[in-house]
């Protein structure tokens, strides 16, 4: 008689039941965690003003000038940027899950991350924003940075600062089939798409940024008369100093994400290269790239820095488009053109303004020209 051996049979999983430890713990923290931020804004948001910004000598919200097509654009833009973020979140969720770790969800991800940094690169510009907008809390700190208020709005900044990436590599792509793996375009495309975003973000940012300080969403407190256009009006604009320096992010993050033959974008070849969480790629990409945006980010702050240190941004905005808050005059260009107060220097109005920083001027020690009447209601 023989003995059969058999081998044991192992018990199948049951099909059509998901598992628990099949839930992806990153998609569930990332949605709590937007929920969360989404829920503490509704919470804490508002268009009143706190004492240390507000005017306590003008009842209501009286405007001294008229702002594109003489309407009230705060509303509308408000609404408008809210269908933008619920439809970009919904463009990057569908994203991510037909390409989970695709370098372009995960820039789309940190160009929305670095909004961190606004409160501190509306103070460098001397970018004052309407109070009329739905805002954090003015005495938060980090978010008091901001010379006025911080609103919501800018939670979308993908759309500004990596939109120009998309017709940037569509044109590099049109000229690598059209001239060959000779053309100067297919040997050096990183250069290539560089200048391609210098180009489309610097004209991108003049149109999309004149428009917005004609509709009185905010105003650049502040300019260099040379390089700037409409210098001396409510909507004075920085051109050749923010246009030029907002491509100082926008083309890091088109770089970093540009595939080569191989297949890999160049912020995965340098998290390979720093043995950036090998086990994870996805991480390591992430942090190079966020690591990358920010010190970019960082750079366009210090540049405007710079500026306001070297005391050169002397044309003020005029008149002073929103008195309900004190007149933001950190260095004191505001009373010597004859704009009555009260003012506000704002946070970091002392050493860290540079070697420049006198507020202690005459009212109309220079001229005028800001003493509008019926400036502050």
């Amino acid at each position: 008689m023989t003995t059969q051996r058999t081998k044991p049979v192992k018990s199948q999983p049951e099909t059509g039941k998901p598992s628990a430890l099949n839930i992806n713990v990153g998609r569930v923290v990332s949605g709590l965690a937007l929920l969360a931020f989404v829920g503490l804004f509704l919470a804490v948001m508002r268009t009143d003003l706190h004492p240390r910004v507000a005017n306590p000598n003008v009842e209501g919200r009286p405007r001294p000038v008229k702002f594109l097509f003489g309407i009230d654009w705060m509303t509308g833009i408000q609404v408008g940027t809210l269908i933008g973020l619920i439809v970009l979140l919904v463009v990057f969720v569908r994203g991510w899950r037909r390409n989970p770790g695709s370098p372009v969800m995960l820039m789309f991800l940190c160009t929305t991350l670095i909004v961190w940094q606004d409160p501190l690169m509306n103070w460098a510009p001397y970018a004052v924003y309407n109070p009329d907008l739905l805002h954090w809390p003015e005495n938060w700190y980090l978010i008091m940075m901001s010379p006025t208020v911080e609103p919501f709005i800018v939670g979308a900044y993908v759309v500004f600062y990596f939109g120009p990436y998309f017709p940037a590599v569509w044109i590099l792509r049109k000229w690598q089939a059209k001239y060959g793996p000779g053309a100067f375009v297919s040997r050096h495309p990183l250069i290539s798409l560089g200048a391609l975003v210098l180009v489309i973000g610097f004209i991108f940012d003049a149109i999309l940024e004149i428009f917005a300080v004609r509709t009185g969403l905010y105003i650049y407190a502040q300019v260099i008369p040379w390089g700037s256009v409409f210098t001396g009006t409510t909507f004075q604009f920085p051109l050749i100093w923010e246009s030029l320096s907002v491509t100082f992010v926008m083309i890091p993050a088109a770089v970093l994400v540009y595939r080569d033959d191989t297949g890999k974008s160049v912020a995965e070849k340098l998290a390979t290269k720093a043995r950036l969480f090998p086990a994870k790629p996805v991480l390591g990409t992430f942090l190079v790239m966020f690591a990358i945006i920010n010190v970019s980010y960082f750079l366009y702050g210090g540049w405007f820095w710079a500026i306001k240190a070297s005391g050169l941004a002397t044309s003020v905005a005029c008149p002073w488009p929103y008195p309900e808050a004190k007149v933001y005059d950190p260095q004191g260009f505001y009373r010597a053109n004859g704009a009555e107060g009260p003012y506000s220097v704002g946070k970091w109005a002392t050493w860290q303004q540079g070697p420049f920083r006198n507020t202690d001027v005459e009212l109309g020690s220079i001229s005028n020209r800001c003493a509008t009447d019926g400036q502050h209601g």
